[in-house]
């Protein structure tokens, strides 16, 4: 049986950078490698409005993003 094993987590962090002429956002994204992968949701958000209060531009949204091995 085939069992699901968590090998990579990162953050992604996606900030509103401007408007282009038909009036809908335009976002950039910064991604961070080598997130703990015991970070919980409440945590992750904490860093990435700290992170935000360094930057320029509105942060838009936060990703989480996971890589799963998958083992025979």
């Amino acid at each position: 049986m085939a069992q699901a094993m968590l090998a990579e987590t990162k953050l992604r962090l996606v900030f509103e950078v401007g408007m282009d002429e038909k009036g809908a956002p335009i976002l950039k994204a910064k991604t961070l490698n080598s997130i703990k992968k015991e970070a919980s949701p409440n945590q992750l958000f904490q860093v990435a409005q700290a992170l935000s209060v360094l930057c320029n531009d509105t942060l838009n949204s936060v990703e989480r993003a996971d890589t799963t091995e998958i083992l025979a």
